[in-house]
C-alpha cells in the first residue's frame, strides 16, 4: 500500500510539473527568425572557404518572456569551411511595454546540410543584455546562453536560456 501511495504521489507531482511548464523553467524566451535581405560573404583571401559573413535578421517572440516581442539584429561571423565563430552581434528587443539591447559575448556555429545542400547553421553561445526596461527589465545585466537551429532556408529558431 505504501509503495502504491508513493508511486501515485511521484506521478502526480511529475504530471503537475509537466503541465505547469516547470520543466522549461530555464528557458527565457524563444524567437522565430528570418534573414533580412542578402547574406554578405567577404572572402578573406588566405585560403578557400575562409570568409566573413554578415547579415541582418528579424525575429518574432513565440515563447517565454519574449513572447510577442520583436527583435532586429545584425550578426558578423568568421567561417572556415563548415565551422563559424561569431565576432559581433547586437540585437534590439521590443516588447509591449519593454525594450532590451543584447550583445554577443561569444558563439560558434556549424553548417547544417540536408540532401547534400546547406539549409542553415546551428549555433551556441552567450549574450549579455546590456540594457533592459519595462516588461523586459528582468533581462537587464543578465548573461544568458543562446542556441539557434535552422527551420528552412533563411529561417531559424533562436532560444535564450539561463
Amino acid at each position: 500500500m505504501c509503495k502504491r501511495l508513493t508511486a501515485t504521489f511521484v506521478c502526480s507531482a511529475l504530471s503537475l510539473i509537466a503541465t505547469t511548464g516547470f520543466v522549461r523553467a530555464d528557458t527565457i524566451g524563444r524567437y522565430q527568425c528570418g534573414v533580412i535581405g542578402a547574406i554578405a560573404q567577404e572572402p578573406i583571401g588566405d585560403r578557400d572557404g575562409h570568409v566573413l559573413l554578415s547579415f541582418e535578421y528579424s525575429c518574432q517572440g513565440v515563447d517565454g518572456l519574449l513572447k510577442e516581442a520583436v527583435s532586429t539584429a545584425v550578426s558578423v561571423s568568421e567561417w572556415d569551411g563548415p565551422k563559424g565563430t561569431y565576432l559581433a552581434s547586437l540585437g534590439l528587443h521590443r516588447a509591449p511595454g519593454g525594450f532590451a539591447v543584447g550583445q554577443l559575448l561569444e558563439g560558434t556555429a556549424s553548417l547544417v546540410m540536408k540532401d547534400g545542400k546547406p539549409i542553415g547553421a546551428q549555433s551556441t553561445g552567450k549574450t549579455v543584455f546590456k540594457f533592459a526596461s519595462g516588461t523586459l527589465a528582468a533581462l537587464s545585466g543578465r548573461t544568458v546562453n543562446f542556441t539557434t537551429k535552422p527551420v528552412g532556408i533563411g529561417r531559424f529558431e533562436l532560444e535564450f536560456k539561463d
